[in-house]
């Protein structure tokens, strides 16, 4: 259930870095300044409604081929060249002549070199046939193959068993002790050694039991140079002339790249989007206006809930039941329990792999494997804090985490082997939430104490503080760029902040954050949409670009505590008081707003 919330006069500009300028009257302003502006901001608003009604759920494909990471290997060299030759031609179709013909020619020398090898491995293969194995033994030496000893005892065993063919017995014997003794080790059956020392007691090849199947001289060869090319795992280049390029071939790879990302979206558009980036993913614009699944398992309140890997094919989520319960996203079936807290859990985050680390009330965090076979059992548990744990978050690197609580301090902690590295202290009430910033060398921490601090992560020193907050900060978050942070407050209030110029862009208000429940706020869709919960059981979604609500999902009963947004499912989840974990869709069938409602109606009369 979702309801029409557009009203323009909440969406405000913070433009005061200090607490003391919270109670002036610019809060309670309109965001525009005459009426073109007022309009603008109703035509966003408009725009973003009509964006997401643009759109079609078709549900969420499966891959019907789970090797498809496998089809292309990076390493292989054909593949490389390819590579470079798509590249030299859209540089040339772009006109930068210079740089690539610089690559054309850099990629000469390689191929020269690769060539030049194998015109070596021909004249090794011509001397296999001719019998030349002085020759075979000298080329060896000039260079290094992967299976040298391997090959070389092949080569040699064949030159043995020539010799026996042709009864020279005694140059026989002195190979075999000079050569084939000392690569013993590299004969493909235990017994084949004692089959080559059998022979010299023996009239033909065919007489022991490892070489029954050997056919002559010539077919030996033939066998050997077959050998000989797996054995170095290397194929012949093909000397065609090379097949001819398309015109704009990178560009429609590109293409059909990204049509397959939007084939196998939740929603495909209902005109061909324009695609802005091929840094990352496509994601289709979704407002979401009616719940999809509804999570239940948990026996208390849930006070967090995560995407779980880089599909978000699962959810996980942590109660006040001392548990966490891993969901299978598309039928919200329970696929696992993790049991082993002592208390109830505050917090959770994971990796791009599926590890789980999950922040309680017993003073510890826990490290869970979401893949593992036996998900209910877990990997570290890391202790340190004196009380409560409210926060823990993973490293971009995802080799360490950062932890925080009711104690004051933020701790550093490596996650191999569970130490704490360093402890940062400077807060002066419990700390409700700590990030690291996307590069990685900031430590980003909201407290009781109404402040947000910045902490170098390798010095301790904590660099900078915002302090523009009248209530406790309950949550912050960063864009994936690292330039702007939001975070939410026992104000009724969220703030999205210039991090570089440390000050409020926007506020977002009308939902209620008050009381002793931490509530979270995070980045929707594509970070065009800010998402939270409220202790009015809605569920609240902002424009990021102008801070007016723009939808308003629920209710629900009691508190929501925090709404997560992913992208490759194109799913808002939230979790709550009522101990239900809620997913959130676009539904085309349902009205987006109060005004869709009302036109409906009048077009039923």
């Amino acid at each position: 259930m979702s309801q029409n919330v557009y009203v323009p006069k909440q969406g405000n500009n913070d433009s005061h870095a200090s607490g003391n300028h919270e109670q002036h009257s610019d809060w309670n302003a309109p965001i525009w300044n005459d009426d073109e502006e007022h309009s603008q901001t109703k035509n966003r608003v408009e725009m973003i409604y009509e964006r997401s009604k643009n759109v079609i759920p078709v549900g969420k494909q499966s891959r019907s081929f789970p090797w498809y990471e496998q089809i292309i290997d990076p390493s292989d060299r054909h593949l490389k060249e390819d590579i470079i030759r798509l590249i030299v031609q859209y540089l040339q179709e772009e006109d930068y002549l210079y740089s690539a013909a610089a690559l054309q020619d850099e990629a000469n020398v390689k191929h020269k070199d690769v060539l030049a090898q194998q015109a070596h491995l021909q004249r090794v293969k011509t001397a296999i046939l001719e019998g030349d194995w002085a020759e075979v033994e000298k080329l060896c030496s000039q260079a290094t193959f992967k299976n040298l000893k391997s090959f070389l005892y092949e080569v040699y065993k064949q030159q043995y068993l020539e010799l026996v063919d042709r009864q020279e017995y005694q140059k026989a014997f002195v190979l075999l002790q000079k050569r084939l003794k000392s690569l013993e080790g590299y004969a493909q059956r235990l017994e084949e050694f004692h089959d080559l020392c059998y022979l010299l007691t023996c009239k033909s090849v065919n007489e022991a039991k490892s070489f029954r199947d050997w056919n002559g001289t010539m077919a030996g060869r033939e066998a050997l140079v077959e050998q000989f090319q797996r054995l170095l795992d290397f194929e012949v280049t093909d000397t065609s002339a090379p097949v001819q390029v398309p015109p704009s071939r990178l560009v429609q790879l590109l293409q059909q790249a990204v049509a397959y990302q939007i084939e196998f979206s939740r929603y495909h558009p209902k005109a061909a989007p324009r695609i802005k980036t091929l840094l990352e993913d496509y994601h289709c614009f979704v407002l979401p206006n009616r719940e999809k699944q509804c999570f239940v398992g948990h026996q208390s309140n849930v006070k967090c809930v995560q995407f779980v890997g880089e599909s978000g094919a699962h959810l996980v989520s942590g109660s006040s039941d001392n548990t966490l319960i891993l969901w299978d996203t598309e039928s919200g079936e329970k696929v696992a329990s993790f049991i082993g807290h002592t208390s109830r859990i505050w917090d959770i985050d994971v990796t791009r792999g599926g590890f789980i680390a999950s922040a309680s009330g017993d003073g510890t965090v826990r490290i869970w494997d979401a893949k593992s076979d036996i998900r209910s059992s877990c990997r570290t548990v890391i202790s340190g804090h004196t009380r409560d744990v409210y926060t823990v978050s993973y490293h971009p690197r995802e080799n360490h985490l950062v932890t925080g609580g009711y104690d004051k301090s933020l701790r550093l902690v490596d996650v191999r082997t569970g130490q704490t590295i360093k402890t940062f202290t400077g807060h002066e009430a419990s700390i409700s939430k700590a990030v690291f910033n996307p590069h990685g060398n900031l430590i980003i921490s909201g407290s009781k104490d109404s402040t947000i601090k910045f902490w170098d992560v390798i010095s301790g020193v904590c660099v900078k503080t915002l302090s523009s907050h009248l209530g406790e900060v309950t949550a912050v978050e960063t864009n994936a760029s690292g330039s702007l942070l939001l975070s939410s407050s026992k104000d009724n209030s969220n703030r999205l902040w210039d991090i570089r110029m440390a000050r409020p862009t926007r506020r977002f208000k009308g939902h209620q954050n008050t009381s002793k429940n931490f509530i979270r706020v995070g980045f929707g869709t594509n970070e065009e949409l800010v998402v939270g919960g409220s202790e009015d059981g809605f569920v609240y979604i902002w424009d990021t670009e102008t801070g007016n609500l723009v939808q308003k999902l629920g209710p629900c009963v009691g508190p929501i505590y925090a709404a997560q947004w992913c992208n490759r499912q194109s799913l808002l989840a939230s979790c709550g008081h009522d101990g239900m974990v809620r997913t959130w869709w676009f539904d085309p069938s349902t009205p987006l707003t109060d005004d869709d409602k009302t036109h409906e109606m009048k077009e039923c009369f």
